[in-house]
């Protein structure tokens, strides 16, 4: 039997979603399988990796055949590191403690860089927000300026229209006050 490590599409239309699983060549892409190792989800950001990887691990020393999405994931979450430092203990290259050591210190370069690039994200969105707060900040002031001076303007021809009333007031007045003295 030709056994072949693939992906399983589960999920529903648009939202893909998949089984890490280990199954006969022969069979259909969604049918029978031997075994479930774990999980794809390409819709985060970065894509989410769920893999027992000691079941994985296993299956590649014992010659499942990967298809290339799944090396790729393989490689990235380490299998292919450890088969390879496996190989080393086996030749005598080092021991497993040594094995061991290199696998983790490779782990937690992988997982500091990670952490690198999400706090370098998380500074992009702050500061993206920031320009953006500081951008609005301004076309509000520039708003409030406009409506500061149309209610100055409104203000000063209420106050010449008042102004030309009360004169339009007084000059009758006087005119029906001087007009009595000539007659």
């Amino acid at each position: 039997m030709a056994t072949k490590i693939r992906l399983q599409r589960r999920g529903h239309k648009h939202y893909a979603f998949y089984s890490i699983v280990i199954a006969d060549s022969r069979a259909p892409r969604d049918g029978k399988f031997t075994e479930k190792i774990g999980t794809y989800n390409p819709n985060t950001n970065p894509a989410s990796v769920e893999l027992n990887f000691e079941r994985a691990l296993w299956w590649v020393n014992n010659g499942a055949t990967p298809t290339d999405t799944v090396r790729n994931i393989l490689s990235r979450e380490g299998v292919y590191l450890m088969k390879h430092l496996q190989g080393g203990v086996k030749k005598g290259a080092f021991d497993e403690a040594a094995a061991q050591a290199k696998f983790e210190a490779w782990k937690n370069a992988k997982v500091s860089a990670l952490n690198g690039i999400k706090s370098a994200e998380e500074q992009a969105k702050r500061d993206d927000k920031k320009a953006r707060l500081e951008a609005e900040k301004e076309v509000n002031a520039a708003i409030a300026k406009k409506v500061a001076d149309k209610k100055a303007a409104e203000a000063l021809a209420k106050a010449e229209a008042e102004a030309a009333a009360a004169a339009e007031t007084e000059a009758p007045a006087e005119e029906a006050t001087e007009a009595p003295a000539e007659a």
